[in-house]
């Protein structure tokens, strides 16, 4: 792709979302951030990203920085797409099983075989929705369904009839199977596929024109590609990275989502807003304070686990967070490169999207400079 590609016009930021300067902010120090992503770039961090922080009711700054990639040098803006990874747990699959607790069709503490009566093999009784959230659940982390089945039915007979590796609630191990299996639950319990529910439920109420799985043709020129995949053999642009998603059809709970920087940060404040009772009776999309403070809160659980339901908290040591973010904040990590931490005691967030496993996941630079990024952009609080 080069310079002559055909950009469709962006739609409007979602709701409140344009930077405005803010006095409570070091705006010099921030353009320092940007000078920090701009050098990590010419290093080979990552080929381009965009960086939104919010605070207290707007985006106090907001940069893009890069390109999209080898093949296509034109700037990123901040309205780049970026293929968020893992962001889908949180902003897709989490969201949707809280609104679902909130209405009462869920139970966290109900066995997973309640729902889903095909979710079978030994000690998979004791498996609860809780458990599934906190990634506590006994299932293995990841297998290859992209190599082990032919279809996205096949996938999920394959994932709900997976052998427990641990009891269920002792040990924590990070599962993509959990995630795939509380999807199913979900589009079980709603009669409907996740993508549907969730943009019905939550991306076209907040105005999230650009969040979305399965991007459209259309959209392309404002995808940042992420990886020159060897099992599909192309450079993928628009269509998910992670296999396991795309042999399910690009729609799963664990990875899929597709979204910008403004979207998301209009996703943050109105989380922001549910934490601090501020949504309203008569808001399009409601949530109870409560409920969502217990989802964003750190659980009990096994040693060496962050969790909170669905979510991630800050981890003593070697966090994306930071070490500057209060204790009560939450967030979590993609793959790909990108990353969300949200602070409710200061109602700040920060944003980070790149696309560093192009034009190979063998760049592994980005991830320990998260934590360096997040202090350096709250140092900018006054």
């Amino acid at each position: 792709m080069g310079h002559g590609i055909a950009v469709p016009a962006l739609d409007p930021p979602a709701a409140d979302t344009a930077a405005e300067p803010d006095p409570a902010w070091d705006q010099q120090h921030l353009e320092r951030v940007a000078r920090f992503l701009e050098a990590k770039v010419e290093e080979g961090a990552f080929p381009g990203g965009v960086l939104v922080v919010g605070h207290k009711g707007r985006v106090v700054y907001e940069t893009a920085v890069g390109t999209y990639g080898e093949d296509d040098p034109r700037p990123v803006t901040v309205g780049t797409v970026y293929d968020l990874a893992s962001l889908t747990k949180v902003i897709g699959l989490t969201t949707a099983t809280m609104m679902l607790v909130a209405e009462g069709r869920i139970e966290l503490d109900r066995p997973v075989q309640h729902y889903l009566p095909e979710f079978t093999g030994e000690g998979k009784h004791k498996v609860l929705v809780r458990h599934l959230l906190t990634h506590t659940s006994g299932l293995p982390a990841w297998v290859p369904l992209h190599l082990q089945t032919q279809s996205a039915k096949d996938a999920i007979r394959r994932v709900l009839t997976s052998p427990l590796e641990t009891t269920p609630g002792t040990t924590y191990v990070y599962s993509d199977l959990g995630a795939i299996t509380l999807t199913a639950l979900v589009e079980r319990v709603t009669g409907e596929s996740l993508d549907r529910f969730i943009a019905a439920r939550v991306f076209d109420p907040l105005g999230m024109t650009r969040t979305r799985f399965r991007p459209p043709e259309e959209w392309r020129p404002l995808i940042a590609p992420t990886e020159r995949d060897p099992w599909r053999g192309r450079m993928l642009r628009g269509e998910v990275h992670d296999e396991n998603a795309s042999r399910l059809d690009g729609v799963s709970g664990h990875a899929g989502l597709f979204s910008t920087g403004r979207d998301l940060a209009a996703f943050a404040f109105w989380l922001l807003d549910a934490l601090h009772d501020r949504l309203g009776a008569d808001a399009s999309t409601t949530l109870p304070t409560d409920l969502v403070r217990r989802f964003t809160t750190r659980q009990p659980g096994p040693s060496g686990s962050t969790r909170a339901l669905g979510w991630d908290t800050p981890s003593e040591q070697g966090s994306s967070a930071g070490t500057l973010l209060s204790r009560r904040s939450f967030g979590h990590t993609g793959f790909t490169g990108t990353s969300i931490w949200i602070d409710p005691e200061d109602e700040l967030f920060i944003i980070l999207l790149t696309n560093r496993v192009h034009p190979t996941r063998e760049n592994r630079a980005l991830p320990p400079l998260r934590g360096a990024i997040a202090d350096s952009v709250v140092s900018a609080r006054r």
